[in-house]
């Protein structure tokens, strides 16, 4: 039996941030979801790691679980097969984050996703993840593809896997919703066999796109179908399981292509 997707990387909670704003609106995502083949979804969130410093006035996340039992709730009926569950996307806009709240990890795992402000990471951004993961989280990268100031060589993500982070790609950066300069980047990523995972960064609203089945389309026009599986629906489900993903081998390309998506970098 073929694996199905599993996607980590969405924005349904109604209410909470710019993703869905009511429960109509997330249970249609949903839907849609559901509908292009994926069977396990955790829902992320945005959410500062700053605030954490104000718990001691009360809980940051009260407002946010209320709503994510709402949508619990009702997807447990509609869906009683799907695999729900709650992480959050943790914006470091400090430098020594405290991530301990169980809360801030995807699903009850230990990976924990993590983006920079203002899509700019700063300069000591690989100290940060290093400290992450001595202190036993397991830091994934959403969408670095879509960061300023990162060139060809990819030195900046480099720097973050040894770090002892993982990346995870946009399915609409592949099929060219952010433009060019990003789909060149995340096909650069996998030309380098850097990315390790696929999601979809949906933001549950009807009048946005679910790009998983273009990006899809895309990965696999570039001869990536192989690739597609690991990215798409072994290492997220193993993401699920608590277990590391696996590697994904370089995606190689013609040497036109190669020299088109060299000219895009600099978009």
């Amino acid at each position: 039996m073929t694996e199905a997707y599993s996607d980590f990387h969405s924005h349904l909670v109604p209410g909470v941030d710019d993703g869905s704003r009511t429960l109509d609106e997330a249970l249609h995502s949903v839907d849609r979801m559901v509908g292009a083949g994926v069977s396990r979804i955790i829902t992320t969130p945005h959410f500062r790691a700053s605030s954490m410093s104000t718990a001691r006035y009360g809980d940051p996340l009260a407002f946010l679980d209320r709503q994510w039992c709402v949508l619990r709730d009702a997807a447990r009926k509609a869906y009683p097969h799907l695999d729900l569950r709650l992480g959050l996307e943790v914006r470091l806009d400090v430098p020594d984050p405290d991530l301990s709240d169980p809360r801030l990890r995807l699903g009850g795992t230990p990976f924990t996703l993590v983006e920079w402000p203002m899509f700019t990471a700063p300069p000591g951004a690989p100290e940060v993840l290093a400290r992450l993961v001595r202190d036993g989280f397991i830091p994934v990268v959403a969408h670095p593809e879509r960061y300023y100031g990162i060139d060809g060589e990819m030195e900046v993500v480099r720097d973050w896997k040894e770090a002892g982070a993982f990346l995870q790609g946009s399915y609409g950066s592949l099929a060219g919703q952010y433009g060019r300069g990003p789909k060149a980047r995340v096909l650069r990523l996998l030309e380098m066999g850097l990315l390790d995972y696929l999601s979809s960064d949906f933001h549950g609203r009807p009048e946005y796109t679910f790009y998983l089945k273009r990006g899809v389309s895309e990965l696999q026009r570039r001869g990536g179908g192989g690739h597609l599986d690991l990215l798409a629906k072994v290492n997220p489900a193993r993401l699920f399981r608590g277990e590391l993903p696996l590697p994904v081998p370089p995606l190689v390309m013609e040497e036109p292509v190669r020299h088109l998506l060299r000219s895009w970098l600099d978009d």
